[in-house]
Formats: C-alpha cells, sequence, structure tokens
C-alpha cells in the first residue's frame, strides 16, 4: 500500500501529463478539422483527374507511353508516407507492418515523414530518397516526390512503383493501403460513384480524338496525373495523422483523469483511516 505522500506526488504528477495530453488533444483537433477538410475536399478532383486519364488511355489506341509500360517487376520502389511525429496511436505502426512485407532486397523506399524515414533507417531497407512535408502539405512537396519515382521508373532503375499510405476514412478510422503508382493503370482502391469498369472502358468503341496529338496530350495528363494522386495522398494521410493523434490524446487524458480519481479515492481512504485512528488513540487516553 502507498504512502499518503507517495499518493500525494502521483497524483500531482499525473495531473500534469493530463494538462498536456488535453492541451495536446486541443492542438491536433484544431489542426484535424482543417486537415480533413482539405483532403474531403481535394477528393472530387483527384477523382475527376483519375477518370479521365483511364478514358485517355484506354482509348489511345496503338499509341503508348514510357509511364504505361509494364514491365517484369525485378525491382520496386514503395513511396512510404508515415507521420512526422508520434503520439498517434497504431497509426506508425499499421503503415510500417505493411511495409515491412516487401523484400528488403528487391525495394527501395522513397520516404515522406520524419517516421517513415527513421523506419526505412533502423530496418536496414534502401533508402532511394526522403522527403518531408509540413500540417498543409505544399503541391510543390507533392511533385518533388512524384518526380523521383517517375525518374526511378523512366530510369528503369525500378519496373514498379507503390505507395503505402494510410486512407483517411472518419475519424475513428484510417486505413492503411498499398497502392499501385507506376506504371500508371486502374487503382482498385479508388471508389468512384458512377466510374466504368475496365470491361466497360474497353468495350466503349466512341472515337476519341487527341489534339494536338496523342503524345502530347498524354503527357501532359499523366504528369499532371501522377503530381495530383500523390498530393491526394499526402493529404488523406495528415487528415488521418490528426485524426489518430486528437484520438489518442483524448484516451490518454480519459485514463489519466481515471487513475486520478482512483488514486484520491485511495488517497481520501488513508487519510480518513488515519483521522479516525488518531481520534480512537485520544478517546482510549481520555478514558484511561
Amino acid at each position: 500500500m502507498h504512502s499518503i505522500r507517495d499518493l500525494r506526488r502521483r497524483i500531482r504528477s499525473i495531473s500534469s501529463t493530463a494538462q498536456i495530453t488535453k492541451a495536446m488533444q486541443m492542438v491536433a483537433a484544431s489542426k484535424m478539422r482543417k486537415a480533413q477538410q482539405s483532403a474531403l475536399a481535394g477528393r472530387p478532383f483527384a477523382y475527376l483527374l483519375y477518370r479521365i486519364q483511364r478514358e485517355a488511355t484506354t482509348r489511345l489506341g496503338e499509341f503508348s507511353h514510357p509511364l504505361l509500360e509494364k514491365r517484369d517487376v525485378r525491382k520496386r520502389a514503395v513511396i512510404l508516407i508515415a507521420a512526422d511525429k508520434g503520439l498517434c496511436g497504431a497509426l506508425n505502426g499499421n503503415v510500417f507492418r505493411v511495409a515491412s512485407r516487401f523484400d528488403p532486397q528487391s525495394t527501395v523506399f522513397i520516404t515522406a515523414g520524419r517516421k517513415a524515414a527513421q523506419f526505412v533507417a533502423h530496418s536496414g531497407r534502401q533508402l532511394a530518397a526522403k522527403f518531408e512535408y509540413a500540417d498543409s502539405p505544399r503541391f510543390s512537396d507533392s511533385a518533388a516526390i512524384a518526380a523521383c519515382a517517375r525518374d526511378l521508373f523512366l530510369k528503369r532503375e525500378v519496373d514498379q512503383v507503390q505507395v503505402i499510405a494510410t486512407r483517411f476514412v472518419n475519424t475513428l478510422t484510417q486505413d492503411p493501403l498499398t497502392m499501385d503508382y507506376l506504371p500508371v493503370g486502374e487503382i482498385t482502391e479508388l471508389k468512384i460513384p458512377g466510374m466504368e469498369s475496365e470491361e466497360e472502358l474497353k468495350a466503349d468503341d466512341t472515337e476519341s480524338l487527341f489534339e494536338p496529338n496523342p503524345e502530347t496530350v498524354v503527357a501532359y495528363l499523366l504528369s499532371h496525373y501522377l503530381n495530383l494522386y500523390i498530393h491526394q495522398v499526402l493529404l488523406d494521410a495528415k487528415a488521418s495523422e490528426q485524426s489518430a493523434r486528437m484520438v489518442s490524446m483524448k484516451n490518454a487524458t480519459d485514463s489519466a483523469n481515471h487513475l486520478i480519481h482512483d488514486l484520491s479515492l485511495e488517497y481520501n481512504k488513508q487519510r480518513q483511516g488515519n483521522i479516525t485512528k488518531e481520534l480512537l488513540e485520544i478517546a482510549g487516553g481520555q478514558t484511561e
């Protein structure tokens, strides 16, 4: 049994911790709202551009583009997107668990976020490049990551590029996903209302006219599509991070408050017991 002094010290210590976690919860809640709004606002445009990309590349006919070339996968690159900081529950761990399934001998990593770079370094995996992104991801950051991945693929240093990140579902749910990035093709993880299936697109014999020519149109389209793809993934990752941190800090604050309540109850019991004991001793001395 702890002494009254120990209980008082523990209550003070846990109260200080609860104040810190409460403050972090409020900060994360403020950032979470902005991050969620950005992620949700960007989805319609990202989905529309994906739809245009699928319709254009499906109807190219005999024309092909290096970014559409499918090769036997001897080496792949993985764009690993995680948080800059911890204290966000199992978010980073879930992403790293997916990344650990890839063969380290045939996989190089492009990291976004400090925690992702630390994971690659500590696990001894191959690092091709590392990037950082702010609480409000900038499009220039997304374009730099996309350009790095494109260069590796076009130079044939890798035969496939995939993305590992978290998809924001809601405040309580963030799903770790592995998504195909290069060669450009269908992304089964994207659920687009009204989007035709691959079979429907291939069966559509509507004539498509590319002006000035297919090479120019597709090169321009794919470049912007790949940049926006990464940008939307970063927005989702940041919304997931802030949501997970807010929930984690709320749980930590609630746990601290419950522990303070239990310790205060024990403290009051011991204090009351000591008072009762002293009163009994005084009463016993008087009767003698």
